[in-house]
């Protein structure tokens, strides 16, 4: 017996009776097929295949043949010979011979007659020669085969690791123009258990036909080249022996070779990222040691390192993020394994900085982090620096959100006040600022710090909280600049000592020197080469400009439109503010500013917000506010010129989208600090520029910097 991924497969002798019913010799050795139980749905699938064998006919002599089937089982002739994997494992060189008489038995799958086919089911490209609306097929249908009917169970698994639900649906839109290809019967299975070699004249025959297609035969040779493992130095080897092949069976198949096989073998990789994690994660069902956790962390990372690229994703999580998530996921199933890890119990150590809340215990928090690893994809956020998972738990009526800082994050702009006392700050406070309230803040069995939120959003449904992207709505300005004058109000002795005491401008100043000199390396020679000061001469620019003493006040320190959240009905304050990590004390005229930097203002919409402003807060908070104002939207232009450089350098964040947005415009951004700096631009060639920015910003940078 031998298992694939789909089937249990037993080579048997004929019995006189079956013998007799399929035509065949008593004693001859046939592989009883049956479908294998519990199999997660982690394939595309176009025919069954035993209408697939029939259709082969004798075009492959050495093929399998179908001798007999019923529901779940099928018996089929056995092929004698040795698979591949038995004389090569994965990862080592194939014989030359036997390259060689693989591909002349792919090629003579191209000479298999379309009409002899079953049917094509559902929808399919209007030619069969469209290589581009192939392979966009294929990303939706590994869109509605594999990753949606997984999506209940997996989702919020694929949400926490960074892999959105749209990433294969995005791919297909990416999908270049491609030479057109004549269709041809594909097997898309072509790995070394599946390749048989005949001890007698060394010829290699194809098994296990399930998975077989009709399409683009460059797809043929991707998948081939993936699932075979070849070392990266017989690739292309092989696809000369595929193509020497191939110009004798069907010439035009090799057209475009060179320039389109990296599009399918993207689409491999893309698709692959979805079985790998799934069953990595499964595999932890039945066994949690440390080894186990280990090879399940490593296949994750690896499979989501490969699919990168071409799904877009921003950045692959680090080995101890991956390993949390998974640990989350498995611990919220309440499954006992019978390896010799015993599953954690979900107990938590709470942090007493924050008591315990009456209407929220101790008991409501262990709920909450069993919850919170099997969370829908739809209830699973992540941003820039947190991953939120938004729960329910028995006998509370209101959703929360398990906050977590995401481990491979490495924050440049430092936090200065801890985001739970900031949120107690203004709970106590009783002033009118609608943000969330802190539940809970501690560490669960793994050691990882979270915290308990109330959930400002939907209460009801898979759809995530509406945000100001395109810029507020006037009664939202109205509301945001409203609870900007209630923040006056906080009590910030608690929160800051020195609150109200120094310049801030002078301590702004002196904190956007500390992170220009903290970049690292690579980001400073880049920010150079591009016409940015150092750190030294930024200094002495920024000492340049006075700005007029006001009195301080708690500042929210980031109000970028993804940290604005709509309310579902139209009420006085409109919005609520969320995410307080960035918090400080200081001129409110400095978060006024910085608002209107990071979100998209109509001239209108900004007029009526300072007018308000001015109008709202007392004179000590707005004193010649007129005359700073122009130096604090400097400082932020200046600011985002490094930090954004940084972040295409690095890829932190970037698949937050206020970052993505930020990054998108960083042409303009860099062109406007230099000449806010006073300072010439240099036309600069660089392979970080040039792999992050498209090519119509790399053109708008260009004369920028001339």
């Amino acid at each position: 017996m031998y298992d694939g991924h789909h089937n249990r497969n037993f080579v048997l002798p004929l019995t006189e009776p079956m013998a007799r019913y399929v035509g065949r010799e008593a004693g001859t050795p046939a592989i009883v097929r049956l479908r294998a139980l519990n199999v997660l749905p982690v394939v595309v699938r176009t025919w069954k295949e035993t209408d697939v064998l029939r259709a082969l006919g004798g075009t492959l002599p050495k093929a399998p043949e179908c001798l007999a089937r019923r529901n779940g089982s099928a018996v089929h002739s056995y092929v004698e010979g040795v698979p591949l994997s038995g004389l090569h494992s994965n990862g080592a060189r194939v014989a030359r011979p036997l390259v060689a008489s693989l591909m002349q038995t792919v090629a003579r799958m191209s000479q298999v007659r379309k009409e002899s086919l079953p049917p094509w089911p559902g929808v399919r490209p209007s030619s069969d020669k469209d290589s581009r609306g192939f392979l966009r097929t294929l990303a939706h249908l590994a869109d509605r085969q594999i990753r949606q009917p997984n999506w209940g169970e997996f989702g919020g698994l694929f949400e926490a690791l960074g892999v959105p639900a749209d990433a294969l649906n995005r791919l297909a839109e990416r999908i270049p123009a491609m030479a057109r290809r004549p269709y041809t019967l594909l097997h898309t299975d072509l790995h070394r258990d599946n390749l048989i070699v005949s001890a007698d004249d060394g010829s290699v025959a194809c098994v296990d036909w399930e998975l077989a297609t009709y399409g683009d035969p460059l797809h043929e040779l991707a998948t081939h080249l993936v699932r075979m493992r070849y070392p990266a130095s017989q690739w292309d080897e092989v696809q000369e022996a595929w193509a020497l092949a191939m110009e004798e069976y069907r010439p035009s198949a090799v057209k475009g070779l060179a320039r389109d096989l990296r599009h399918y073998v993207a689409f491999e990789r893309a698709q692959s990222v979805y079985p790998d994690v799934m069953r990595a994660a499964k595999s932890l069902d039945d066994r949690l040691d440390d080894p186990s956790l280990n090879e399940a962390t490593a296949v994750v990372h690896a499979a989501l390192a490969a699919a990168a690229g071409p799904l877009g994703l921003a950045k692959v999580p680090c080995d101890t993020e991956i390993e949390r998530v998974l640990l989350r996921w498995r611990a919220s199933r309440h499954r006992r394994p019978t390896g010799f890890r015993p599953v954690p119990t979900l107990m938590w150590e709470p942090d007493k900085r924050v008591p315990e809340h009456p209407g929220f215990p101790h008991t409501a928090v262990r709920d909450a982090l069993v919850a919170e690893g099997t969370a829908p994809a739809g209830r699973v956020f992540k941003g820039t620096a947190h991953l939120n998972s938004v729960v329910r738990v028995p006998q509370v009526d209101f959703p929360v959100v398990v906050r977590r800082t995401i481990a491979s994050f490495c924050r440049r702009e430092p936090s200065h006040l801890s985001e739970h006392a900031v949120l107690r700050a203004i709970a106590r406070s009783e002033v009118d600022v609608t943000a969330p309230r802190v539940l809970a803040l501690g560490r669960s069995h793994d050691g990882d710090a979270f915290a308990v939120h109330t959930y400002v959003g939907p209460r009801h449904g898979d759809r995530p909280p509406s945000h100001p992207v395109n810029g507020l709505l006037p009664h939202e300005a109205d509301g945001l600049v409203y609870q900007l004058g209630q923040l006056t109000r906080v009590d910030c002795a608690g929160l800051d000592p020195i609150a109200g005491a120094g310049d801030f401008y002078t301590w702004l100043s002196k904190q956007l020197v500390a992170l220009v000199r903290g970049l690292p390396a690579e980001s400073q020679q880049l920010a150079k080469a591009l016409g940015l000061p150092d750190a030294d001469r930024l200094s002495e620019i920024l000492a340049r400009h006075r700005v007029t003493p006001r009195k301080h006040a708690l500042l929210h320190g980031d109000l970028n439109p993804w940290n604005l959240v709509r309310h579902s009905q139209r009420d006085r304050l409109a919005l609520t503010i969320i995410d307080w990590e960035m918090a400080m004390v200081g001129d409110p005229l400095y978060d006024l500013v910085r608002h209107i930097h990071l979100t998209p203002t109509r001239p209108e919409i900004r007029e009526r917000m300072v007018r308000q402003w001015e109008s709202t807060l007392p004179a000590a908070y707005t004193k010649d506010w007129q005359r700073d104002w122009r130096v604090y939207r400097w400082v932020e232009i200046v600011r985002s010129a490094y930090v954004d450089l940084d972040r295409l350098v690095t890829g932190a964040g970037l698949d937050a989208p206020n970052v993505r947005r930020a990054v998108d415009s960083y042409a303009m951004t860099l062109a406007a600090a230099t000449a806010s700096l006073g300072l010439p631009a240099r036309t600069v060639e660089h392979p970080w520029l040039v792999r992050a920015l498209p090519r119509t910003e790399l053109d708008e940078v260009r004369p920028a910097l001339n």
